[in-house]
This record gives C-alpha cells, sequence and structure tokens, in this order.
C-alpha cells in the first residue's frame, strides 16, 4: 500500500479528532494486518471506488463511543445508541471528507458511500493485492482505531 495513500487518511483523523474533542491525540500503535478485521466496539465504515478502492473503518469500544458522543453532541449522558451511532459516522464522514480532498488534489478520482455503521464482527479478509493498515490514535476521549484496506 502506498503511503502516500495512507497518510491524507491518518492526517485527517489526527486533525478531526483533536479539534473534536478538544485536546491533542497520539498515535499509539501502527501496524499491518494480514487477517481479518475484528471489531472493537461502534465502528462506521466507509467504501471507496474508482481509482482506489477499498474501505476505512473508525472503531472504538462502546466507552469511548459514548465519550465522543458526548464531547461532539454536547448532549448530557447517556445518549441513545442511535444517536452514538449517528455521532461515529459523522466522524468518519468528516475524517473522509478531509482526506478526499487532499486525494483530489492529488489527482487521485473515486467515489465515496456515505458511512455506515459496522456491524459485524468481523470484517472483510485482506487480501493478495489489499494491504490492512490499522492506526490506533489516544484521545481525550479514548482509544480510536482507524482501519484502512485499500488498493490503487
Amino acid at each position: 500500500m502506498k503511503m502516500e495513500l495512507l497518510q491524507p487518511f491518518i492526517n485527517a483523523a489526527d486533525a478531526v479528532l483533536a479539534e473534536n474533542l478538544g485536546g491533542a491525540t497520539r498515535i499509539e500503535e501502527v501496524s499491518m494486518e494480514p487477517e481479518v478485521y475484528h471489531r472493537k466496539g461502534i465502528a462506521a465504515e466507509v467504501a471507496l471506488a474508482g481509482d482506489i478502492e477499498g474501505r476505512v473503518i473508525f472503531d472504538m469500544t462502546p466507552d469511548t463511543a459514548v465519550k465522543i458522543t458526548g464531547v461532539m453532541g454536547r448532549v448530557l449522558l447517556p445518549a441513545s445508541d442511535d444517536f452514538v451511532r449517528e455521532t461515529i459516522c459523522e466522524l468518519a464522514s468528516q475524517v473522509i471528507g478531509n482526506a478526499v480532498t487532499s486525494l483530489n488534489d492529488q489527482g487521485f478520482r473515486f467515489k465515496v458511500r456515505p458511512p455506515r455503521v459496522h456491524s459485524s464482527e468481523e470484517g472483510l479478509h485482506g487480501s493478495s493485492n489489499t494491504e490492512t493498515l490499522v492506526v490506533c490514535f489516544d484521545t481525550p476521549s479514548g482509544l480510536v482505531y482507524l482501519n484502512i484496506a485499500m488498493r490503487h
């Protein structure tokens, strides 16, 4: 996987998380995952098709998702499960929007599907031409996992 495809997603996630959660973020861990992805809790998935094909999953424990919802939604907790899921999808949308802008500026052309709740316990398997990168961000609200599987 080319770093020029990954970096816009990493940069966008770092900036959007820091801005929305009101504090610095730090990359806790980066790994290549050859195995199938296992969901941590509440997750949003965004599919890409065109010059770049694949998907990006934003995932976090239910506790982290509730904390993020409290900060982003400025709501009194506990929030409804639907509101928590919608908030995580909105966060994914913001990150993808920033990353897509950067990739479009580099000349890549592709379509982005709206974020949807990723509810299966396991995600997609990697393949010989699609690698999966997992970046764990430590945020003021807890750990957020950015799982990127794509090919150019």
